[in-house]
């Protein structure tokens, strides 16, 4: 193909004589990605084809030759019959060229009162909020999951801790609990975002808007968006939303990474704490006898690419003027890599903690080092009516006593006890019982079994009013 020829090709060549050089269309050319818009590009040009025959720009005969070629090459995509052209630039032009060649020049009329610029921002908008629906779903999955194990295990108990070390016994349940209320706030995050996704930027054309009489609300309503543009240069130049679903992702991945670290712990024979599911672990090539906890080490390190990606975006807006500019062509791929990450992340987490098993044994054995049970003792020293502080240092110093022998506080008997203050007595055994110390813990959100019940309830509902009522 000559180089005159070539640019005729091109659906912006008219003010040009050469063809783009073979490395610079390489190079610019955004099909290999944007081509998975196509369902929305396809929906977004036929609620605007239909808005231009309502407003009289264009027939009604025309709309509907309009509408048959877009079906057609909808069909096409999903059969893998169509051609996607790099020299085409992207999934846009790709598919407004093959409409032409579909119904002829009235497929050039499809473009009227509308721009690539508000074109793209529309498409992308819609595929969003798609994505993000779709990790709401995965979101109450996983947090059914763990409230199931929650009420599952919740009169098991093992050590919570701070800095790493040991601290004070908790409930395994009010544990698991922790994490759903992660993934709740996540989920309402999405669905605050998604009152700024879904706005129709179809309109505002390059960026003043355009001299046809358009109706964007019609557009927005046939596509089920909540509002339109207020400013057309915002329209066409704003990428906050793509921002929030990015931040969004990369919190989301964060409490998985945190969710991973404790399996990756609990899974060492060190603690104990868990039989990781052999779906969810792999070996090694040279030592028979591993089972490591590969999945979430690998959940683990695709955080860091997907904050990466929102890096990746905030610089990239950072010195932008208004209004468009090709940079922002640079938001589909940091997106579509966080979508992905996101979405089988959750799907394989829900799934894998769904087969995990707790030993209780171990737990049990955890608890007993490291004298989780200090704080109780310093509590029953304060209930025999010793100033804190002063309940404190003793217990410190029964502490290092114990630790010196090699025994748990329990172990103690009653008269090394008295040593250290003539207040304590043989009701202290009760007080330094792990359970015991779970159980008293009854506070708002607190770990003991009344409170956690509490919380599995309010998980319950939660879960009820966000899946349609059917958990």
């Amino acid at each position: 193909m000559d180089a005159k020829k070539d640019v005729k090709t091109k659906l912006w060549g008219g003010r040009f004589k050469e063809s783009t050089a073979p490395l610079v269309e390489e190079y610019t050319q955004s099909v290999e990605f944007d081509q998975k818009l196509y369902a929305e590009d396809i929906a977004g040009s036929k609620a605007h084809a239909r808005m231009l025959a309502a407003q009289g720009i264009l027939s009604q005969e025309e709309v509907e030759q309009i509408i048959e070629g877009l079906n057609q090459i909808e069909k096409e995509i999903e059969q893998g019959k169509f051609t996607w052209q790099k020299s085409l630039e992207d999934v846009h032009m790709n598919i407004e060229h093959r409409l032409t060649e579909l119904v002829g020049p009235v497929g050039q009329k499809l473009h009227t009162g509308r721009s690539r610029n508000d074109q793209v921002a529309l498409d992308f908008r819609l595929h969003v909020s798609k994505c993000l629906s779709l990790w709401q779903d995965t979101l109450i999955d996983l947090v059914t999951v763990l409230v199931d194990q929650a009420e599952k295990n919740a009169d098991k108990i093992l050590p919570g801790y701070t800095h790493l070390q040991p601290a004070q016994p908790v409930s395994l349940a009010q544990h698991l609990l922790a994490y759903v209320q992660m993934f709740c706030r996540d989920f309402e995050r999405i669905l605050d975002a998604q009152k700024r996704v879904r706005v129709s930027p179809l309109g505002a054309a390059a960026l003043a808007g355009t001299t046809y009489p358009l109706n964007p609300k019609m557009v927005a309503d046939e596509l089920g968006l909540d509002e339109i543009f207020s400013n057309s240069m915002d329209a066409v130049s704003d990428r906050d939303f793509v921002l929030e679903a990015l931040f969004i992702g990369s919190t989301i991945m964060i409490h998985l990474s945190r969710l991973c670290e404790e399996i990756i712990l609990w899974a060492n024979p060190g603690f104990g704490f868990i039989y990781l599911p052999d779906a969810f672990a792999t070996g090694s090539s040279i030592m028979p006898q591993k089972k490591n906890p590969d999945v979430a080490e690998i959940m683990r390190g695709k955080t860091g690419r997907s904050v990466g990606n929102l890096i990746s975006l905030l610089t990239t807006l950072k010195g932008l003027p208004l209004a468009y500019n090709r940079d922002m062509q640079e938001d589909k791929e940091p997106f579509l890599d966080t979508h992905k990450t996101v979405y089988m992340s959750l799907q394989i987490m829900a799934r894998m903690m769904e087969e995990i098993k707790f030993n209780e044994q171990a737990m049990n054995r955890a608890l007993k080092e490291g004298f989780l049970n200090a704080t109780e003792l310093a509590d029953y020293l304060v209930g025999k009516g010793i100033p804190f502080r002063q309940a404190h240092h003793i217990t410190g110093n029964i502490v290092a006593y114990a630790e010196r022998k090699g025994v748990g506080l329990e172990d103690l008997a009653i008269k090394e006890l008295k040593q250290f203050s003539e207040k304590i007595e043989e009701d202290v055994y009760i007080a330094l019982d792990f359970k015991q110390a779970v159980s008293r813990r009854e506070t708002p959100g607190g770990t003991g079994p009344q409170s956690v019940q509490r919380q599995i309830q309010w998980a319950r509902q939660w879960l009820r009013q966000k899946n349609g009522g059917s958990v």
